[in-house]
């Protein structure tokens, strides 16, 4: 009767804005609780590192054995579950939408493995320098593989090729969108980085499914009363009546093309270290029998280049991602606020007062921001 006909009406496998809201949805949720669970991590381990006091020995171990656990963790659960789900994904992604089958890259298991192993990842903080995009658009892509079940299992109507591509491609979108609260960025990424090919009926739903993701985003931050509206993540303090100067306009065009330039120079450098250790018999040993180890020594030498003692003094190491972010967006002039002896000390959560992990006794500030483009 009357439930049947709604039923088919939403269950149409021609109409998919239930099931790109769903999406949305779904994944700001993950999103949300991933950097609220991270964000606890972390300020336990900022404690534990401020609690043992003015211990060299203690401050060492402090810092060093809680990411190291956490990485070996990260990696054993996640290879224990499914070797699938190491890396970002994105490779195997663009794979699935030329038409090559990958089984298990779009497992539900797979999908459970890499929440777990991805939080505990992002909770060592800055002392390996990951984010969250590349591995969170392989989760928006799993959850609607696996939504897309769910409904071919309810209707009991087929889902071709075709249209599970369609949703793959939403899901790119979906994933970026509901890590920067940014759909229209979703939708860029889903179109230039990821498809060789991008239907024009696919934007409707990308930007749908992104918008819904990216609001729902942000508007649980409201409720978790981490804003007071509904804002951007990394706020810009431009003044509106004269933003930039016009000759800026040149600088701007030549960092681009150093950033260009350095990108390059970055993945040359990145191919021949990743041949490098592989050739190696120790290192190869290690990634083809004991990955958990392996990450284990490598997050161990990063935290220990990291020590804020050591040189993590020259490279703002105390700060989280999150907050190195938040500080590089801030346009005062650090070095007329480093000149001013009269600037109180740095209190814990304070975001103004930033800059001050940034300035060094023995170094401008351009030589710790130096420092820390070159050591990350």
């Amino acid at each position: 009767g009357c439930l049947e006909l709604v039923k088919r009406q939403l269950f149409r496998v021609g109409e998919d804005w239930y099931f790109l809201f769903v999406l949305g949805v779904l994944m700001a949720l993950i999103s949300f609780m991933m950097d609220l669970i991270v964000f606890r991590l972390y300020e336990a381990h900022r404690w534990l590192y401020q609690e043992v006091g003015d211990y060299l020995v203690l401050k060492y171990l402090s810092w060093t054995i809680y990411p190291v656990a956490m990485a070996a963790f990260s990696t054993g659960f996640s290879q224990s579950i499914t070797p699938h789900s190491g890396g970002s994904g994105i490779p195997e992604l663009k794979t699935i939408l030329t038409g090559v089958v990958l089984e298990e890259y779009l497992a539900i298991k797979n999908f459970g493995a890499k929440v777990v192993g991805l939080t505990c990842t992002l909770a060592c903080g800055s002392t390996i320098f990951l984010g969250k995009v590349g591995p969170f658009v392989h989760l928006s892509a799993m959850a609607a593989a696996y939504l897309g079940k769910m409904r071919t299992s309810v209707t009991r109507e087929y889902e071709d090729k075709f249209k599970q591509n369609e949703m793959l491609v939403a899901a790119q979108a979906v994933g970026v969108a509901t890590v920067f609260g940014a759909p229209i960025s979703g939708v860029l990424f889903s179109i230039e980085v990821m498809s060789s090919h991008f239907a024009v009926r696919d934007y409707w739903r990308g930007f749908f499914a992104a918008t819904c993701g990216a609001f729902m985003f942000r508007l649980l931050a409201v409720f978790n009363s981490e804003q007071e509206t509904i804002a951007a993540i990394f706020k810009s303090d431009l003044k509106i009546d004269f933003p930039f100067d016009l000759p800026e306009t040149f600088f701007f065009m030549i960092l681009g093309a150093i950033c260009g330039a350095i990108a390059c120079a970055y993945l040359f450098c990145q191919r021949w270290l990743l041949a490098a250790v592989r050739e190696n018999r120790l290192t190869g040993r290690l990634l083809a029998t004991d990955k958990p180890l392996y990450s284990a020594l490598v997050v161990l030498l990063l935290a220990s280049i990291t020590f804020p003692p050591g040189l993590g003094q020259l490279m703002a190491s105390r700060l989280s991602m999150k907050e190195h972010l938040i500080s590089l967006f801030d346009n005062r002039t650090w070095g007329v606020l480093a000149q001013n002896a009269s600037v109180p000390p740095a209190v814990p959560g304070d975001l103004r007062r930033l800059w001050q992990e940034w300035s060094h006794p023995s170094a401008t500030i351009f030589g710790t921001l130096a420092f820390f483009l070159l050591m990350k």
